[in-house]
């Protein structure tokens, strides 16, 4: 059986998806996409200045990455489709990761404004992945107005506190029909690994590659969690018993 993961007709073969802010020097970041093997970054659009050939983040990409332009700082639909449009019109490309945040003390997005800008840019023509509070009747709603995939929280943006939300995304992806990327607060490859066993389609990491002491090796160690999650998945976890079952025969060969 093949397993593959495609958005927007694209075929993915790696589901580590990562991010670009929060790295102590932005020269790391080739090292960390050759070492991961990653084929989508995103990018926060406020951080594009082409204009600039010294502070510009677009230098630190290689060519051949998908690149997902994040409407970050984005607090209204509106001010979020203005967003993805300048982006496409500098170049970025088609795909868009939707964030629309008002809450300026837990960084929560805002759903209802999430599902409004996701409807308007499917139907300009963007494959949108709209960053959402785990939520299956709004995860539902994304769907049907054509989001490529739907990317709830694991926790708070940035937190490192985990996959949290597991109950709440583990209704999503039994329901979903398109891919769910658990993005944001994941800390730990375990917790990657962990989002990858429920049948996550792909994460997205950034604060925990990015603020840990070595990371490249840290993106390594991420992309190997993602791929050992999902053949986990795939291969069928054990059931789970109230008693002890023995691995071998107990009786018998005493006798």
């Amino acid at each position: 059986m093949k397993d593959e993961l495609i958005i927007g007709g694209v075929k993915l073969n790696n589901r580590l998806f990562i991010g670009t802010g929060k790295f102590h020097n932005d020269g790391v970041i080739p090292d960390v996409i050759k070492r991961s093997m990653v084929q989508v970054i995103t990018v926060a659009m406020r951080r594009v200045d082409l204009r600039s050939s010294e502070e510009n983040i677009m230098n630190f990409i290689s060519k051949d990455m998908i690149l997902l332009p994040n409407t970050s700082g984005a607090r209204t639909a509106e001010e979020a489709v203005r967003i993805a449009k300048l982006a496409r019109a500098a170049g970025l490309g088609d795909w868009v990761k939707i964030e629309v945040i008002t809450d300026q003390k837990y960084l929560l997005p805002d759903n209802y404004e999430t599902l409004k800008a996701t409807e308007r840019l499917v139907k300009e023509g963007f494959v949108v992945l709209p960053y959402m509070s785990p939520d299956l009747v709004v995860a539902k709603q994304l769907e049907e107005v054509g989001a490529a995939a739907v990317m709830p929280l694991g926790s708070p943006i940035g937190s490192n506190r985990g996959f949290r939300t597991k109950e709440l995304v583990r209704i999503m992806i039994a329901e979903s029909k398109v891919p769910i990327v658990v993005d944001a607060g994941i800390a730990k490859p375990s917790e990657a690994c962990e989002a990858m066993e429920l049948g996550a389609d792909a994460v997205l990491v950034n604060t925990a590659i990015a603020t840990s002491n070595n990371p490249i090796d840290m993106a390594e160690a991420f992309a190997n969690s993602v791929k050992a999650g999902r053949t986990a998945y795939l291969s069928g976890v054990g059931a789970t018993t109230l008693e002890a079952r023995a691995s071998s025969p107990l009786t018998g060969f005493l006798t």
